[in-house]
């Protein structure tokens, strides 16, 4: 068990805490929602899962530095390191609806000293690691950066208040990230866009990392809205909601746009090219969009004050549930199968 523990933390996936991304932020949407105690089911799944990976996280630094490093210089995997921030203020978030504000500000100041390294250690990587024949590999992956910046917003809106005579200048900070979030999705989104419709595009290529294309739209829907509904008491960051107004509801538009099109991706890929659908980590990045996508959209009824998107949110946050109890059987199916595989003799014969 020790060999195989050892194992499976050596190839830990960079992206890993995007399972407690999905679940903090159903968990989140149901407590808005209503439903306080499938919220808290899920909280307490986080509750378990975020100290767990920290953890591991960790203790892969100490143990398997040199298979961490070559994670973090990898184009294709470098920016699944922010799910670390995202996963930290999404959890963050549930601390403070519970009445934990202190503990929210101890994981949003975490969060952000994480940011400030991985957003420029991975612009580092692009810049003087990846080469004209790497390039082609930005995939949608890589919008987990935006999803990371995005989330500082929403947990700095509620941490930003308590912070006495430095609350103004946190409520300058994430007005500013917010900012950075958009500029970095319109980059991220023109060499996506560029990549997928002006290369070969195979199986290999539509993984579940696809729907961080919306997921960023929608945080970045949820970010802006919460701004919308905060009073930060500073008249120059009052005068930009006309401009925050504008943004937040063509961001959401644009993410919803895309659900159409990273469905037939799934079709052509699975009904189509009959790729058998499994388990694999990435899934969880699937589920947090659409988890995403049900908040930004309630949140953005509120903001805007028109009824008829909570309906809409009503009913996603449903679907994002479902997703996660098929993901989260996966992911335990998985491990056991992984699990068996790894304790059988080697002349025992191949289990099915």
């Amino acid at each position: 068990m020790a060999a195989w523990l050892d194992r499976r933390i050596e190839t830990l996936y960079p992206g890993c805490f995007a399972l407690v991304m999905a679940t903090g932020i159903i968990s989140n949407a149901l407590f808005f929602e209503g439903f306080r105690d499938y919220s808290a089911a899920l909280f307490a799944v986080n509750l378990f899962a975020y100290p767990w990976l920290l953890a591991v996280t960790l203790w892969r630094l100490l143990r398997f530095r040199t298979a961490l490093y070559a994670d973090l210089v990898n184009p294709r995997l470098v920016f699944a390191f922010f799910t670390i921030v995202a996963g930290t203020d999404v959890f963050g978030v549930g601390l403070h609806l519970r009445g934990y504000a202190t503990a929210a500000l101890g994981l949003w100041l975490f969060a952000l000293a994480m940011w400030f390294f991985l957003i420029y250690f991975s612009f580092g990587v692009l810049i003087f690691i990846n080469t004209t024949q790497g390039a082609n590999v930005v995939h949608g992956g890589w919008l987990i950066a935006i999803v990371g910046t995005e989330s500082l917003v929403i947990l700095g809106t509620l941490v930003a208040p308590a912070m006495g005579d430095l609350s103004r200048s946190v409520f300058v900070l994430i007005h500013m990230l917010w900012g950075v979030g958009l500029g970095l999705y319109g980059i991220f989104i023109v060499l996506f866009a560029h990549r997928i419709f002006f290369f070969d595009v195979g199986t290999d290529d539509i993984t579940p990392l696809l729907w961080v294309v919306m997921g960023a739209a929608a945080i970045s829907t949820n970010a802006g809205s919460t701004l919308i509904m905060t009073d930060s008491g500073l008249p120059f960051l009052q005068a930009m909601r006309p401009f925050i107004d504008a943004m937040t509801l063509i961001i959401w538009a644009w993410g919803t746009w895309w659900i159409p099109m990273l469905i037939l991706f799934g079709l052509w890929k699975h009904i189509v090219c009959r790729v058998p659908i499994g388990y694999n980590p990435m899934l969880w990045s699937l589920v947090f969009p659409l988890g995403m996508y049900a908040l930004a959209s309630l949140r953005l009824s509120l903001a805007a004050e028109f009824s008829p998107l909570r309906s809409i949110s009503q009913v996603m946050v449903w679907v994002a549930l479902a997703a996660w109890g098929a993901t989260a059987a996966g992911l335990v199916v998985s491990n056991w199968r992984n699990l068996r595989r790894f304790m059988q003799p080697a002349d025992a014969p191949a289990l099915s």
